[in-house]
């Protein structure tokens, strides 16, 4: 049989699956519809716009590759959430921070922030003075730093009851795809419930977000609020959206972008890469952690 195809691909496993309709970056081409394409792009390799759709497919493969791969690592879900909310994961790198030396001050004002040929050399504090050679921080210290970029909406809901059409799910992530609402940003749900610790028995917590693009932000996230109904109370908070305007390569202060309107936290993974690179100068290891924890652990514990 001499036959030449656009592309072969080997196996039924899902990632086999899935990249045998996604690897034309135009998936028209195979005929998977709209819908096929918007799930594929914004649910599984989570792309916030379709600005995929005109760059090569190797990213959107490897996105897919780790959905897929976090899928079958534990449980049903490709996500992990902590019990008793999101505050453990600062909990978490503060105790790992100290255990290596990292020091504390805690309940302590920032009034200003040294700076001498440009350069940052400490933070003051209540007349005090701890000195650095490098900085980090969020857009609410350096508001002369940084630019707006925008503003995201967040609804807070107190449900008695799971989201309908989840299979009773006690926790789920939703993502909206924009061209299914007629949008230019996707909208985010994630609902989570007292089987992880926040909230009383027989309760659940679900928060509505997306970015915000007309004058009515509230109109803009009521696809996501009717598959919430009924809903018992719920609280909106518009917050403004911060990034840096330079990279802090010459005043060593590092600032973070504020959290934008995805739920799965997948920017904000990627914002704390790019400082970590911007301050030590290349990229954080992830394969040379690994050969460590086996030097420790034992590689069958891994």
């Amino acid at each position: 049989m001499d036959e030449e195809y656009d592309v072969i691909v080997l196996g039924t496993g899902l990632t086999e699956c899935i990249l045998s309709g996604i690897m034309s970056v135009n998936g028209k081409k195979f005929d998977l519809g709209q819908d096929v394409i918007d799930f594929t792009g914004h649910a599984l390799a989570l792309y916030r716009t379709d600005d995929y759709l005109d760059q090569p497919c190797l990213e959107t493969i490897n996105r897919i590759k780790l959905y897929s791969e976090s899928l079958a690592r534990y449980g049903k879900s490709p996500y992990l959430y902590p019990l008793y909310g999101l505050g453990e994961l600062p909990q978490g790198f503060a105790r790992l921070s100290a255990i290596y030396g990292g020091t504390y001050m805690l309940n302590k004002p920032v009034d200003d922030i040294i700076m001498e040929n440009g350069k940052v050399v400490g933070v003051k504090s209540e007349g005090e003075v701890a000195r650095c050679k490098q900085l980090i921080c969020d857009p609410s210290y350096i508001p002369d730093r940084v630019r707006k970029a925008g503003q995201v909406i967040r609804i807070i809901c107190i449900l008695s009851h799971p989201i309908k059409n989840t299979n009773d799910a006690n926790s789920c992530q939703i993502i909206i795809p924009q061209n299914q609402v007629n949008r230019k940003s996707d909208i985010y749900v994630c609902m989570i419930s007292y089987a992880h610790n926040v909230a009383a028995q027989g309760k659940y917590i679900a928060i509505a977000s997306t970015t915000v693009e007309t004058a009515d932000p509230e109109k803009e996230v009521e696809p996501a609020l009717e598959l919430l109904e009924p809903i018992d109370q719920k609280f909106v908070a518009i917050s403004d959206l911060y990034e840096p305007i330079d990279d802090g390569s010459e005043s060593q202060v590092f600032c973070s972008c504020s959290y934008d309107a995805t739920t799965h936290f997948e920017t904000t993974c990627n914002d704390i890469k790019d400082i970590y690179k911007r301050m030590a100068g290349s990229a954080f290891d992830f394969e040379n952690m690994k050969r460590k924890q086996n030097d420790v652990f034992g590689e069958a514990d891994q």
